[in-house]
C-alpha cells in the first residue's frame, strides 16, 4: 500500500543533461514546461514562473537585472521564450513610489508598460509583482490540489504549520495584485528562512536561487501534502460516503447523448455552446456522494477555478437507481431558467456601480448523479479545460472536506475576481470569435475529397466537425491529418454505414457526447455506378437507391431528431449531383437515385422551416481530383462511355462545361459552407450548381 502510495507521488523529472549549457531564462522555460506538464501542479494556464536574470541593456550597455515571468494568458506548461514578459527590476521597485494604496492599486497595472525590457511586446500580468517584490531569484506560483485543499480549509493557517512548520508560511486571502505582491516582500523580509507561503484560498508560492533548487522545491512541497492527505483521509468516508451507485459505462453514455443537446439547445440563445463530457474516476466519486450538493453550493475556492466554471455547477435532478430520462428532461429547462435568476440575483447582490454589464447567466458545469459532469463552452477546448479545472475544484473538497471543513472563496471576493475590470478588459482584448464558432457539424463520407475539404472548410471558420465513412482506413488517415492541423479537440471520426439505422443512431449519440449535439449536416456519402439499363441488376439498382436515397433520408431523420430537441434550428446540406437535374447515358440507378435526393432535399425543407431546419443542395460535377468514386471501375466506365481515356476525362469534362474549368473538391466545400453559414440563413429548399455551368442542369 505504501509502494503504491509512493508511486502516485509527483517525479522529479529535471535532466540534468538536458538543462546544461541552457541560460537563465531558458532554465525558466524548462522549469515552467515540466511543472505544466502535470495538472496535479498547476491547471491549464494557471499559476505562473519567474526568473530575476542579469542582462546587457541595450542603450547603456550596462548590466541591469531583469524580471523574466509568465506573460499575461499563458500557459505554463506549453509556453515558449515569447511568452515570458521582461521588466527591469529597478523600475518595478519604483513602482512602490507611485502605489496610492488598496483602493487604487489596479492603477498600477497601466504602469507595467512603462518597465518594459528590450521592447518585449509580451504583456505582463496582474501578477507582475507577487514575483518582483519576493527577494529571491526564481519563483514558482503553482495551483496544486493538494495546496489547495489545504488553503480552502477553514483552519487551513494551522493545517500549513501542521504539514511544514516554520518552513512554509500562510498568508491570508488577498485578491492578485500590487498589495499582494508588497504582503509577499514583507513576508520574505521578516521570515528569510522560510521556502515558501501558502495563500489562503488560493494557492502556493515557492522561492529558491536556482532554477533547478526552485524546481525540486515546489514538487517536494506538493508531495508532502499529498502524503499527508493519503495518510489522514486513509479509512474515512470521503465526501460523506456513497449515496449513488454509477451506472455501467455505455448506459453513462447513452444519458449524457439524451441530456446534453437538450442542455445546449437551452444555453445557446445568444451564442452557440459545445459541450463535454467527464465520468472519470474522480468525478463519479463526487457526483454519487452523500455531500455532493452540500459542497457544490459552496462554490469553488482558486480564483482560477471559478473563473473557468463559474462560481457553482447546476446539479441535474437524475436518480440512477431509477432513472427516468423523460422526467429528468422535462425538468431541465426549469433548472435552468432557475439557476439563471440565482446567477442573477447574485450579481444584482454583488455588483458596483462600475461593473461590467451581466454576463452569460447560464452554468458551465452540469452534476450528473450516476452519470458524471457535463460542461459547456464557446468552444470545445474551452469545454474540456472547464472540466479539467472542476475536477481540479473537486479534488479540493475531497481533501479539505475530509480532514476540516472546505470553505468557498465569501461571495463578494469571488464576484470581485469574476467582474474585475481588469479582467473585462482582457476578455474584450480577445480576438473576435470565427464565423462557425460555437457550431457542430457532421459530414458523411467524409474520408473523400468532397467531405475532408469541406471538414477543412468548416474547420477553418471554428467549427468542430465529425467525419464519418464505412473506409475506417482513409477515416483514420483523414482524422490523423485533420486534427494535426486544427487541434484534436474539434476532430473526432465515427465509422459509419449510411445505410445502417443503428450505425447512424451511434454516430449521433457519439457526435451529442462528444460534443454537445449538432448544428450542420452534410450528407456526402456516395457511390457511382455506369451500365446501360439493361445491364444495370437489380443490386446495383438497390445499392444506389440504399446509399444515395435511404442513406441520406436515415442521416436526416437522425438529424431532425437532434435538432428539434435543441430547438435553436441548423442546417443540412446534401451534396448532389449535376445528374439529379440532367439525366446521362448509362447511369440510370445513379441519376435516379440522384434526383430521389433533391426531390427528399425539398420536402425536408418543407418540414424544417418551421423549426429554423434549413435544407439546401450543392450539386457538383466531374470532381476528380481527390474523389474515392472516381477511381477504378466507375473511371474506366464514363470514360468508355465517352470514347476517352483516364488522362483526356478531365480534359473533356472541362471543355465540355460553359466556363471550361475543372471543378475541384475545394469548390463544393465552398458552396458548402456558404449554405453552413448565416451569410444564407434566408435560403432553404435551394439548389446551388457548382459544375463550371452545364446547361442541362439549370434550375429554372
Amino acid at each position: 500500500m505504501l509502494d503504491k502510495a509512493a508511486d502516485a507521488r509527483l517525479k522529479n523529472l529535471w535532466d540534468a543533461g538536458k538543462a546544461k549549457g541552457m541560460s537563465e531564462p531558458e532554465l525558466l522555460r524548462y522549469r515552467s514546461n515540466l511543472l505544466g506538464s502535470d495538472k496535479r501542479i498547476t491547471n491549464y494556464g494557471g499559476g505562473n514562473t519567474s526568473a530575476k536574470v542579469m542582462e546587457k541593456d541595450p542603450l547603456t550597455g550596462e548590466d541591469v537585472e531583469v524580471l523574466w515571468v509568465k506573460g499575461s494568458g499563458g500557459d505554463v506548461g506549453t509556453i515558449k521564450m515569447d511568452g515570458f514578459a521582461t521588466l527591469y527590476m529597478d523600475k518595478l521597485q519604483a513602482l512602490k513610489g507611485l502605489y496610492r494604496g488598496l483602493e487604487h492599486e489596479d492603477e498600477m497595472v497601466g504602469y507595467l508598460p512603462h518597465c518594459t525590457f528590450n521592447l518585449n511586446p509580451r504583456a505582463a500580468s496582474i501578477d507582475t509583482p507577487l514575483h518582483a517584490y519576493v527577494p529571491r531569484k526564481h519563483v514558482d506560483h503553482m495551483h496544486p490540489d493538494a495546496v489547495i485543499a489545504i488553503a480552502a480549509s477553514a483552519n487551513s493557517r494551522e493545517l500549513t504549520h501542521k504539514i511544514y512548520g516554520d518552513e512554509i508560511g500562510w498568508l491570508p486571502w488577498k485578491r492578485p495584485g500590487f498589495e499582494l505582491g508588497l504582503w509577499l516582500e514583507k513576508f520574505c523580509r521578516d521570515n528569510p528562512d522560510a521556502k515558501g507561503v501558502v495563500l489562503e484560498s488560493h494557492g502556493l508560492f515557492t522561492w529558491a536561487d536556482t532554477a533547478e533548487a526552485c524546481y525540486e522545491l515546489t514538487v517536494d512541497v506538493i508531495n508532502r501534502a499529498m502524503a499527508w492527505f493519503e495518510e489522514e483521509t486513509a479509512g474515512k468516508a470521503i465526501f460523506g460516503g456513497e449515496k449513488h451507485a454509477s451506472l455501467d459505462a455505455p448506459a453513462r453514455r447513452e444519458v449524457a447523448a439524451a441530456l446534453m443537446p437538450a442542455i445546449r439547445g437551452m444555453i445557446s440563445g445568444k451564442a452557440r455552446m459545445v459541450g463535454h463530457f467527464d465520468d472519470s474516476d474522480a468525478v463519479l466519486e463526487f457526483v454519487n456522494s452523500v455531500d455532493m450538493e452540500k459542497l457544490a453550493a459552496l462554490g469553488t475556492s482558486c480564483p482560477d477555478h471559478f473563473l473557468r466554471t463559474k462560481i457553482r455547477p447546476l446539479v441535474v435532478d437524475f436518480d440512477p437507481a431509477e432513472p427516468d430520462l423523460d422526467a429528468t428532461l422535462a425538468g431541465l429547462k426549469q433548472s435552468v431558467e432557475n439557476y439563471r435568476e440565482d446567477y442573477a440575483a447574485y450579481y444584482e447582490r454583488c455588483r458596483h456601480d462600475d461593473s461590467p454589464a451581466l454576463r452569460d447567466p447560464n452554468a458551465v458545469v452540469y452534476l450528473v448523479p450516476g452519470v458524471g459532469m457535463i460542461t459547456f463552452a464557446k468552444d470545445k477546448a474551452t469545454a474540456r479545460i472547464s472540466a479539467e479545472f472542476y475536477t481540479n475544484a473537486i479534488n479540493v473538497m475531497r481533501g479539505s472536506s475530509t480532514v476540516s471543513e472546505y470553505q468557498g472563496l465569501p461571495e463578494q471576493e469571488a464576484f470581485d475576481i469574476e467582474y474585475w475590470l481588469l479582467e473585462e478588459a482582457k476578455l474584450q482584448r480577445m480576438p473576435k470569435p470565427k464565423s462557425m464558432a460555437g457550431h457542430i457539424a457532421i459530414i458523411t463520407g467524409g474520408a473523400g475529397g468532397i467531405g475532408s475539404a469541406t471538414a477543412e472548410r468548416l474547420l477553418s471558420e471554428g467549427a468542430c466537425v465529425v467525419l464519418a465513412d464505412i473506409d475506417a482506413g482513409a477515416l483514420e488517415k483523414t482524422r490523423e491529418n485533420l486534427a494535426g492541423r486544427f487541434s484534436k479537440d474539434v476532430v473526432r471520426a465515427v465509422e459509419m454505414n449510411v445505410t445502417s439505422e443503428q450505425a447512424v443512431d451511434e454516430a449521433y449519440q457519439r457526435m451529442a457526447m462528444e460534443f454537445g449535439g449538432v448544428d450542420i449536416v452534410v450528407s456526402n456519402a456516395g457511390i457511382a455506378s455506369s451500365a446501360p439499363v439493361e445491364e444495370t441488376s437489380l443490386e446495383l439498382w438497390n445499392k444506389n437507391m440504399s446509399i444515395l436515397s435511404t442513406g441520406y433520408f436515415l442521416v436526416s431523420r437522425a438529424a431532425f431528431k437532434m435538432l428539434k430537441k435543441q430547438e435553436i434550428g441548423g442546417s443540412i446540406i446534401f451534396i448532389g449531383s449535376k445528374n439529379g437535374l440532367a439525366a446521362s447515358p448509362g447511369a440510370s440507378a445513379y441519376c435516379t437515385a440522384k434526383a430521389s435526393e433533391l426531390h427528399l432535399a425539398r420536402c425536408l425543407a418543407l418540414e424544417g422551416a418551421p423549426h429554423g431546419i434549413r435544407v439546401n443542395v450543392v450539386n457538383p460535377d466531374a470532381v476528380l481530383r481527390g474523389s474515392k468514386i472516381w477511381s477504378g471501375e466507375w473511371l474506366d466506365q464514363r470514360a468508355s462511355t465517352y470514347g476517352t481515356d483516364k488522362e483526356g476525362l478531365e480534359e473533356m469534362y472541362r471543355q465540355r462545361s460553359l466556363l471550361k474549368r475543372s471543378v475541384l473538391p475545394e469548390d463544393i466545400a465552398e458552396a458548402t459552407y456558404f449554405f453552413a453559414s448565416d451569410a444564407s440563413s434566408k435560403s432553404t429548399g435551394n439548389i446551388v450548381n457548382v459544375d463550371a455551368g452545364n446547361v442541362q442542369a439549370f434550375t429554372r
